[in-house]
């Protein structure tokens, strides 16, 4: 059974979105990485999909609301604004 992860920060656009995607590619078999924010922006910022592709890895996320997600087994912030 695959665990399950919320990457949260506040926009949603560069780092929790590069955090899922990762996860996702390279985990994928045991973790399944979802990301959101506290105040979307809206999009992924392209230098963070730049940044993915170097690497290999194609993500084609969307910023998101944390509200979206309920019941993962475990939470990660990356920004103190995350928790206002």
């Amino acid at each position: 059974m695959k665990r399950k992860v919320l990457f949260l920060c506040t926009g949603n656009s560069c780092r929790a979105q590069m955090a899922e995607a990762i996860v996702n590619a390279r985990l994928g078999d045991q973790w399944e990485a979802v990301s959101a924010g506290t105040n979307p922006t809206g999009y992924v910022h392209p230098k963070a999909l730049e940044a993915l592709a170097e690497t290999g890895i194609q993500h084609e996320g969307r910023s998101k609301l944390a509200d979206e997600f309920r019941g993962t087994d475990f939470g990660m912030t990356s920004g103190a604004k995350s928790f206002r």
